[in-house]
This record gives C-alpha cells, structure tokens and sequence, in this order.
C-alpha cells in the first residue's frame, strides 16, 4: 500500500504564519493595554458580567460620597447648634446667679434695679441665641419648619411669645440625621408638661411676711392653662382657740368664675403653710402670715422668655425683701425648668452627633468593600498580568524566529 503524499502550498503556510503573527501581537498589545491601565477590564466587552458588577459598585461608591457631604453638612448644623445651647446654658447659668444676688437683704432698690439692667442684657443674649441661623441663613432651631425667624415677641396680646413655625424634630435616616433642632421644645413651655406658673403677690406688706411656693403639677391632665387670681376674704383665729383658719376666694381665667374656699387651719401664732384649692391640677402653697385683702395672682409662662421677663419685671418693682424673695423664688423655680428644657434639647443634639459618627463609620465601610468589589472586578493582577505579558511577549518571539527560518524553505534556494 502506497503511502499518500500530503502536499502543503508554500503561501498557505506563509498565511498561516502571519495570521498567527498577528494575533499573537493583537494578545500582546491587549496585555500591554491592561498593564499600562492597570486594568483587567479595559472596554465592556471584554468580560461584560465584571464590567456590570463594577459599574454598579462605582455608582454605590458615588452614591454614598454623595450622602456623606450632606451629612457633613447636617453635622455641622448640629454642632453649631449644640454650641449655641451651651451659650445659652452659660447666660442662663449667669442670669440665674445674678437672680440670687438680687434676693440678698442688704440690696436696695436701687440695686436691684441695676442688676434687672444687667438681666435685660443677658435676656436679650437668650432671644437672640434663639433665633440663630447656620451658614445658609436657615435657623437652627427651626423644629419641622418655621420661618427665618422662629421666635417672635414680646407681643401685647397674649401668648407674649410665639413660635412661628410647626413644632416637632424632624426624623433621619439610616445615612442623614435632622439639619435642625426643634426650638419650640427647647423655648417653649407648655403648662400640663412643665408647669411653669409666675406668681405675684398683690401686695407685699412690710411688716410681716407673705410668699408663695413654686407650682408644681398634681395631676398633668386636669391642668388647662388658665390664669388664676387668689383674694383672702377673712382670718378667723377666734373661733376654734389655738387654730387660724383662712378663707378665700378663687377666680379662674378664662372662663372667670370664683369659688369659696377655707382652708383646714394651722397653729395660731405660727406661719401658714396653705396648700391653695382651686387650682386645676397644680399645687401651691401660701406661706407666711396673711391677712384679709392680700391677693396673688398665678399665670401661666408660655415660654423660657416670658420666664426671663417676669423674672426682671418682678426684682426691678420689688419694693422691699419680701418682695425681692417672691421674685427670686418664683425666678429660681422656672428657670430651673426652663434650664431642664433646653439641657434636654442640648442632649438630643449631642446623640445626634453620636449618630454622625456611627453612620459615618458604616459609610466608610461599606464604600471599603464596594471599592474591594469593584476592584475584583476589573483591577488587574499585577504580578499574573506581568507573568501574562511575558509569556505572550516570548511566544511572539519565537513565532518570529520561526517565521524567518521558514521563509528560508523555499525550493529555488536548491536550485
């Protein structure tokens, strides 16, 4: 059996050569490409599946850049409120020092008067402090909306104060927090929730004394806000020896009723400690010596400022030290609440400004493993891509070299 000749043109096999040339280099200059980007992924196409997981972990990187300068903008709007609460805490902490000073027996009312100055100035600071607005010009205490300036008064009509907007804090998210404060929670009282009452005396008599105690509630949802006027109608220390029952009238406003009422007697010859009727929800106590004709009247503080007011308007009218210390008590006991309420708000910052930081920290590492992701997927290894490149580049070589000593086999070189 013969054995079959295969015969191989010399131009095909010159075309195969060249084609294999060719594409060798193609491989060669693609790795080159890779390794000068430093990517394995140059163009979609070459593996689309990494090339879509990418692109998403590129836009979720961007998209969390882009939550972190909000955030660093809300950060810094709650910080720069947090510092304004510390200011108004230190003037409040200076007002109430001065409000003490003022009780001292040895002031006259001239010096009195000249301390109310000094607590005008500080209350202003207050009012001010309250109505700040960060670096665009929006309050910081703007609740869930309010108006360039939140805070409005002292008005003639009452409520003296008002908040000009819609109380409340905003909420955030699981990547933002509030880029405000709620200021009416901070400013504002309310009488069932903080039982902030200013009481006077009608008259403060001179040779005995005569205040009251601070307000407290008894029980938050009989309390309606109302206003009350307390006259004493008479002092019997006759008819039962030894025991001194007061009696007195009660007016409520709105809606302007009186009602009678005697209290259960105390020790003749010692002060009254009368734990008042009347007074819707609240409790308060008359001490000291009364005597028929004494009035008080009890009001309700919409807000710290109206606290602040009557604080200044009681000590520069206080005529003589009974009056002073009715002020001063009165002033001590409200501001206390008032300082409670905006230390509170005060907090709520500060655990926002935790919150900044526990979102940011999370932030931070998820953008770490979207960047590993997206790295994965069309980053080049270096040290394969070298390997790779060295490789094809010694392939190509040798399909040179052979493609030259192939050349050479040509029939006519033995002719």
């Amino acid at each position: 059996m013969s054995t079959p000749i295969l015969r191989t043109a010399t131009a095909s096999m010159y075309d195969s050569a060249v084609r294999n040339i060719s594409a060798r280099q193609t491989g060669l200059l693609k790795l080159q490409e890779n390794l000068t980007s430093g990517k394995r992924l140059v163009r979609a196409s070459d593996d689309p599946t990494s090339a879509a997981n990418a692109e998403r972990a590129l836009n979720r990187i961007s998209r969390i850049a882009t939550d972190q300068r909000a955030l660093e903008a809300q950060r810094n709007a709650i910080a720069q409120a947090e510092s304004v609460l510390g200011n108004v805490t230190d003037a409040l902490q200076r007002f109430r020092e001065l409000v003490v000073s003022a009780g001292d027996g040895s002031h006259s009312s001239a010096e009195r008067r000249a301390i109310a100055v000094e607590l005008q100035g500080l209350r202003d600071q207050v009012f001010a402090l309250a109505n700040t607005t960060d670096t665009n010009g929006m309050p910081l205490f703007s609740a869930l909306g309010s108006a360039l300036q939140p805070f409005v008064g002292p008005q003639a009509t009452a409520p003296d104060y008002t908040f000009d907007g819609l109380p409340g804090q905003a909420a955030g998210s699981e990547v933002s927090i509030p880029f405000a404060l709620d200021g009416d929670s901070a400013f504002m009282l309310q009488s069932a929730r903080d039982g902030v009452y200013n009481v006077t005396l009608g008259t403060s008599p001179t040779d005995r004394t005569l205040s009251t105690s601070g307000v407290t509630i008894a029980n938050a949802a009989l309390v309606n806000g109302a206003s009350y006027q307390v006259a004493i109608t008479s002092v019997d220390s006759t008819t039962t020896p030894g025991t001194t029952v007061v009696g007195y009238d009660v007016t409520e406003t709105p809606p302007g009723t009186t009602t009678a009422y005697v209290d259960a007697g105390y020790p003749t010859g010692t002060p009254a400690q009368i734990a008042l009727q009347g007074l819707s929800g609240l409790n308060l106590s008359l001490l000291g010596t009364p005597q028929v004709g004494d009035t008080l009247s009890i009001d309700p503080n919409p807000s710290l400022f109206s606290v602040l007011d009557d604080a200044i308007g009681d000590i520069r009218s206080a005529t003589n030290n009974n009056a002073a210390l009715q002020a001063v008590g009165q002033a001590l006991h409200n501001l206390d609440i008032g300082m409670g309420r905006v230390s509170a708000v005060r907090a709520q910052a500060g655990d926002l400004l935790n919150r900044v930081d526990r979102i940011s920290s999370n932030q931070e590492k998820r953008s770490i493993q979207l960047e590993a992701d997206r790295s994965r997927a069309e980053d080049l290894d270096m040290v394969k891509g070298i390997s790779d490149f060295n490789n094809q580049q010694t392939g190509y070589q040798a399909a040179l070299q052979t493609y030259a000593k192939v050349q050479q086999l040509s029939l006519f070189n033995f002719i």
